[in-house]
């Protein structure tokens, strides 16, 4: 190996063992804040909470030692799914209810910051444990043995869990691309018919 590749690799080392100081957390938190406060809303489903959790990963991270600084930003992100979980306690028996989430985009009133896009209102309107663990593994992607490990569960629950929200997800949005169609054929049908 010559002497300069070594340099470069030592170089390297070095730079990847150099901890996350709470001046890289706030820079974290400050140029992806959109992106973490919407983790932390499509967690919660709601604003307020959304908030709460924002502001309680932040501090966390701020006060985390011994994190990498090249991982800092996956900390952060961790921090956030950490508080989210502790907030609201997903539980995978919830299957049959009508969480409150469901309940709000049933009458019109997911939150503001959601309904812009319909694919989070999609997600929000997932049942708690549904929607974590979709957002958790699918999103973020983490291993569904890490899903069991944060949310203290089974790994078949997991993998239940995210089957039921993929089903939900591409049954809404398939049935929302097919009615278009149907409409239109009415109204070709209408028009036909009024001449």
């Amino acid at each position: 190996m010559e002497e300069g590749t070594e340099v470069t690799q030592k170089y390297k080392g070095a730079q990847s063992n150099e901890y996350a100081t709470s001046s890289d957390f706030c820079r974290i938190f400050v140029e992806q804040m959109d992106s973490l406060f919407l983790l932390s809303l499509l967690l919660t489903a709601d604003p307020q909470k959304a908030e709460q959790c924002f502001l309680s990963g932040f501090e966390d991270s701020v006060n985390s030692t011994y994190v990498f600084r090249e991982r800092a930003h996956l900390w952060a992100r961790r921090n956030i799914i950490l508080h989210a979980i502790r907030l609201l306690c997903p539980r995978p028996n919830e299957g049959n209810e009508l969480n409150e989430a469901r309940f709000l985009q049933l009458n019109g009133k997911v939150p503001a910051e959601v309904q812009a896009y319909p694919i989070f209102a999609l997600i929000v309107g997932l049942n708690s444990f549904e929607r974590f663990i979709f957002i958790i593994s699918i999103l973020e992607k983490y291993s569904a043995h890490d899903c069991c490990l944060l949310l203290g569960c089974l790994r078949r629950d997991v993998i239940s869990a995210r089957t039921a929200a993929i089903r939900h997800l591409a049954g809404v949005v398939i049935a929302k691309e097919i009615q278009p169609d149907r409409n239109g054929i009415a109204l070709a049908a209408v028009n036909y018919a009024n001449r």
